[in-house]
């Protein structure tokens, strides 16, 4: 088993840890909403337009027609 100075140790270590944590989370959510972060960080429109699409697409593509979803 860990001494009690080794323990001390790790313990001061954790709650240190447990408070830059908090701050963090205080901080980050005082800034906005993950929507708000990311409004305006798409540089390319176009680029982004054919992402979209091109997702679009995949997805329709793996859905079934409407000829198969009638058979048994």
């Amino acid at each position: 088993m860990l001494d009690e100075v080794t323990l001390e140790r790790r313990l001061a270590t954790l709650e240190q840890e447990v408070a830059d944590l908090k701050h963090k989370s205080e901080h980050s959510s005082a800034s906005g909403t993950w929507l708000d972060k990311l409004v305006g960080s798409i540089s390319d429109e176009s680029a982004f337009l054919e992402a979209l699409e091109y997702g679009r697409s995949f997805r329709q593509a793996d859905r079934p027609t409407d000829d198969a979803s009638g058979q048994a």
